[in-house]
């Protein structure tokens, strides 16, 4: 079933799905090609080496608040927050955000 989504998986774009590629690489590649990072680290955002290519890029960042999720509880949270997440890609950035339960939360900057 079809969500709407176009993803672009960091297993296709680096070997061993990404585990050797630091944070701030595989960011990077993906703002250079006008996607929209998501990812399950939500330490990303205190930490200036993976911000770096954000606040460069005017990029936005999406992470899950919780790793502990199952793969179709991950997929409902983002699904349901669809229009939210949309509406904070069309603002810009630099910016990243927690994907919660019920919605998004704007963590960095000044959050």
């Amino acid at each position: 079933m079809s969500l709407g989504w176009k993803l672009h998986l960091v297993a296709d774009e680096f070997p061993d799905d990404g585990q050797q590629t630091p944070d701030e690489e595989w960011i990077e590649h993906a703002l250079l090609r006008g996607w929209v990072p998501l990812c399950k680290d939500g330490r990303i955002r205190g930490r200036d080496r993976e911000r770096k290519p954000i606040g460069y890029h005017a990029g936005v960042l999406f992470y899950l608040d919780n790793q502990s999720l199952r793969i179709e509880e991950m997929v409902q949270r983002i699904h349901q927050a669809q229009a939210r997440i949309y509406q904070a890609v069309a603002r810009g950035g630099p910016a990243i955000y927690a994907i919660k339960n019920g919605g998004i939360t704007k963590t960095w900057p000044d959050a």
